[in-house]
């Protein structure tokens, strides 16, 4: 999972949730708590990682494509994350579910090269793009992932970002979405399971330096 995240840009978080849901069999709200946790440390590694293929100053060029999305990916994880844990953990199964099956539609139809900065720049794009990572936000917050899943389409068909550069960029956009989805957890009795299952995340989210 780590090496599937880091060549496209993600947390691995999507391959994750099925698993801890199923397998593992963590209640609906603790496993996105859990993969949360998870998909921070190894995005954090994954940013590291990729830095041999993309430098830090491309990153650096693009801050108002960064700025852009945060202004809808900041609010967006808060409200998403307070949805959740005040959310029926049958109805929080269904939403996961039908999250996960839209975002595999996306990362199978989103990335169409001659369908690249379909937005012209101004305040058209920045209007979609804090919408769009508004709409990013609160999936990343409910499903505990880092986002990248979404926000790499959304970098290549509003902002027209180079793939490779799309997957360093999402990863720079969910590090502090992904904390503040975190901050907003931490008030919730859910927030425990990361204590009671420290070991298992651990070794989970082990050497996620080795992604591509």
């Amino acid at each position: 999972m780590g090496v599937l995240g880091g060549l496209i840009g993600l947390g691995g978080a999507e391959f994750r949730l099925p698993m801890l849901i199923g397998p593992f069999r963590f209640a609906a709200l603790e496993a996105v708590v859990l993969n949360k946790a998870m998909s921070l440390v190894v995005v954090a590694f994954s940013l590291i990682a990729r830095a041999r293929e993309v430098p830090v100053d491309a990153i650096a060029r693009e801050w108002s494509v960064i700025l852009n999305l945060w202004v809808g990916t900041l609010p967006g994880a808060w409200l998403g994350a307070g949805w959740a844990v005040r959310m029926r953990s049958d109805l929080l199964h269904r939403v996961i579910a039908v999250l996960l099956l839209a975002i595999a539609l996306v990362l199978l139809l989103g990335h169409r090269h001659d369908e690249m900065g379909l937005v012209d720049a101004g305040w058209a794009r920045m209007s979609v793009g804090a919408i769009a990572g508004f709409a990013i936000g609160v999936a990343a917050a409910l499903l505990g992932v880092a986002g990248g899943e979404l926000l790499i389409p959304t970098l290549l068909l509003i902002f027209g970002v180079e793939i490779k550069l799309a997957g360093s960029l999402s990863l720079a956009v969910s590090l502090p979405t992904m904390l503040v989805s975190f901050a907003r957890y931490s008030r919730d009795q859910s927030f425990d399971v990361i204590a009671r299952r420290r070991t298992f995340a651990l070794l989970m989210a082990r050497d996620p330096s080795r992604a591509p």
